[in-house]
């Protein structure tokens, strides 16, 4: 049980899903960074520092906070906003990378020489 458990563990599928696991934690730190410390700041200079998650409705005892949940929606919408401009700007670089012609390989010597041998052997069969 504890090879299969090896096996298991060390294929290479696994250890590539960690390591993206790994990379979007990261990721997502850099995004939450990015909405909530330069996005909404903006957005709240351009909206005279309304701050949507402190509306709230009273409902006799109760205190309706849908503010917040605007506020999550927006920043959400942001975030998704921010992951579409950063895979559209990926996308665009590996395309442009695809299209660029792949390098000639040289041909070995061995392989020229062995070229030359057939055509000299041609050239004589026709004569």
């Amino acid at each position: 049980m504890l090879q299969e458990f090896k096996k298991f563990a060390l294929r290479g599928n696994v250890i590539d899903l960690a390591v993206g696991v790994v990379i979007g934690a990261a990721f997502n730190a850099i995004v939450s960074s990015l909405v909530a410390d330069l996005f909404m700041p903006l957005i709240g200079i351009a909206t005279g520092g309304l701050n949507f998650s402190e509306l709230s409705y009273k409902f006799g005892e109760a205190n309706i906070a849908y503010g917040k949940f605007l506020q999550a929606i927006f920043i959400f919408l942001l975030t998704a906003i921010a992951l579409f401009v950063f895979v559209k700007s990926i996308n665009a670089m590996k395309r442009k990378e695809e299209a660029k012609p792949a390098p000639v390989a040289e041909v070995p010597a061995d392989v020229k020489l062995l070229a030359e041998i057939r055509d000299i052997l041609k050239a004589n069969r026709q004569v």
